[in-house]
């Protein structure tokens, strides 16, 4: 079984996880800096995260909100790369067995090759890998490199993705399917959007695989409710917000206590 694979299991036991709700947690990598990337991911591991999603830092970003693409822009200026990003996460591999998933544009992987991508990822301990602006149409050849490799590739549902289209993604999708709550660019909002639930039905009415609900999450009592209908919650503006604000040599350590904020854990 995939640590992705055995994370949702749990996720899913009751007995297993004593109802602690699901959390995807987003950095992105090299921001601010490549060492203290590294000690994040250690940190938010320690802090409860059920799965690690690493932000390939870009310059041309179309879905990222502003806290993101700022923290794309301080990690591309500290040297970040879609190299560097695979290399994190083989420094911080022999430390956590926390899953990790790879979110990227295609541009850079494309830029790689996509042979030499996956052979990368999966030497460095990738668990899967999200490049939300590859149309589901065009993915088959990936989709088959990622398979021969033994990593998933998650899909991005939306509000308007149209049925044949969510069908193909639950046909070619592994690890799980990522819903987004509402339309719109990442950033955290108030409340969970009112189109989140209809979405995740949506997908539970065609598919068994599970689903993490994110954009616009931020809060414990977000996270809280979209445990009621989803397998995980994912959070990254707010996390990458707290890592901004942070003074230098405690980012590490504001993220943990995030995280475990967020899970409940600790005040």
């Amino acid at each position: 079984m995939s640590r992705l694979a055995a994370a949702f299991a749990r996720l899913r036991d009751p007995l297993a996880n004593n109802g602690d709700p699901g959390l995807v947690a987003y950095i992105t990598a090299g921001d601010p800096n490549f060492d203290t990337s590294c000690e994040i991911v250690r940190a938010i591991a320690r802090g409860g995260a059920d799965v690690i999603e690493i932000g390939v830092p870009f310059s041309d970003p179309i879905a990222d909100g502003p806290v993101i693409q700022r923290a794309s822009e301080r990690a591309l200026a500290a040297g970040g790369s879609l190299t560097s990003a695979l290399e994190l996460v083989r420094r911080v591999r022999a430390d956590i067995d926390t899953p990790i998933v790879l979110f990227t544009y295609v541009n850079p992987v494309l830029r790689m090759g996509t042979g030499a991508f996956v052979a990368a990822a999966a030497d460095a301990g990738v668990d899967g890998a999200l490049m939300l602006d590859l149309p589901i149409e065009e993915s088959d050849e990936m989709h088959a490199a990622l398979d021969r490799a033994g990593l998933d590739q998650i899909f991005l549902i939306s509000p308007t993705t149209a049925e044949p289209r969510l069908r193909r993604a639950a046909e070619l999708g592994r690890g799980f399917l990522y819903a987004i709550s509402r339309l719109g660019v990442t950033g955290t909002r108030d409340a969970v959007s009112h189109t989140a639930r209809p979405v995740v039905d949506a997908i539970r009415a065609i598919t068994g695989l599970p689903v993490a609900l994110g954009f616009g999450i931020g809060r414990p009592e977000h996270v809280r409710e979209a445990y009621q209908y989803a397998d995980a919650a994912v959070v990254g503006s707010a996390l990458v917000q707290v890592i901004a604000d942070s003074s230098p040599g405690q980012e590490a350590t504001d993220a943990e206590r995030f995280v475990g904020w967020l899970k409940g854990r600790m005040p």
